[in-house]
């Protein structure tokens, strides 16, 4: 019996859904979403951090604490009456900090707070506590998970870092087909696009810069050490993503190799300088700025607006005929 229509859209719509249950079924979405919340926590905890440090210091503007946890537990238990706090409170909270944070409490220029203005920094305090036990919740959550998921990866790099190269890939299975290079640039989709449209310097190097191999090598080693971790990081999702082997220990004395033999490497003769002759500003220098010698259109006829092409041609008859009709009077 031939199909009926409603039959056929029926059919193709529980298809539909049911390839999109089957796509949502494993955890690395969850892992996507999780590791997209973190981030935006930590930086919504940070500018809530620098709103209360700015509104805090109106009243104690000596405080300066390195730990942000430590500054709005300081405000919600002393902030009321800063002198009043003696240093075996403080040193409960602060540790070997205790005297000095004591005596600037005493010798401050700022003053106390009224009751109405302490509830309202005490709530912020409170709001930006929340939000960092939220976010250690997270952190212990993706740091299982995504061990779980990717036990090569997060071998190799840290397990936030692999939370985000995932969800920059969509999937494992996408992750695990990716050449090396790709792998790379993740997370430097904007500036890949940069210099494809505008020619500025190509990215080296996406998420993995946050590693502190990467991050913390010297300027001219980064370039060499983030391909290596590219290409450990390619056989590693494709054993996380298709064989489930666990290979990353073979990997990781590879890629510790890799990363020990470039930081013994001594520098090129003239390497401070190759930079300065390369990328966009070396081709500016070998084909001649475009708006200053060599090729500039717009003084050396290049610009066919102005000098020849077809709106040239077109503007200079446009002249040509104007200048006709005022001379014969029309």
């Amino acid at each position: 019996m031939k199909e009926t229509p409603e039959e056929k859209r029926s059919r193709l719509l529980n298809l539909a859904k049911s390839s999109v249950g089957s796509a949502y079924a494993g955890t690395e979405h969850s892992i996507t979403q999780a590791i997209a919340s973190y981030n935006e926590l930590e930086k919504t905890r940070n500018l809530v951090h620098e709103k209360l440090e700015e509104w805090y210091g109106i009243f104690f503007p000596e405080l300066r604490l390195a730990n942000p946890i430590s500054y709005a537990k300081f405000i919600i238990r002393f902030g009321m009456d800063k002198k009043a706090a003696d240093q075996a409170k403080l040193a409960e909270l602060l540790g070997g900090a205790a005297e000095q944070v004591q005596i600037q409490a005493v010798n401050s220029i700022g003053r106390e707070p009224t009751d109405e203005e302490y509830q309202q920094l005490k709530a912020l305090a409170e709001l930006e506590l929340n939000i960092a036990e939220t976010e250690e919740k997270l952190d212990r959550y993706l740091e299982a998970s995504a061990k779980k998921l990717m036990p090569n990866i997060t071998y190799l790099i840290d397990y936030k870092v692999a939370a985000e190269i995932l969800g920059k890939a969509g999937s494992l299975e996408k992750l695990a087909l990716m050449p090396a290079g790709t792998i790379q640039l993740l997370g430097a989709e904007k500036a890949l696009f940069k210099h494809i449209k505008f020619g500025s310097k190509p990215p080296k190097y996406g998420s993995i810069f946050k590693l502190q191999q990467v991050g913390g090598a010297a300027r001219f080693d980064r370039g060499r050490i983030a391909r290596a971790y590219g290409a450990k990081l390619a056989i590693a999702a494709r054993a996380d993503g298709i064989s489930k082997n666990f290979i990353a220990d073979k990997l990781k004395a590879q890629l510790d190799e890799v990363i020990k033999k470039q930081s013994n490497r001594p520098p090129k003769p003239g390497s401070q300088n190759r930079y300065k002759n390369s990328g966009s500003q070396g081709n500016r220098n070998q084909w001649g700025n475009f708006r200053g010698r060599g090729g500039d259109f717009r003084n050396q006829g290049g610009d066919f607006r102005s000098h020849g092409g077809w709106h040239g041609n077109k503007r200079q008859k446009k002249r040509q005929n104007h200048t006709a009709t005022k001379s014969s009077g029309f």
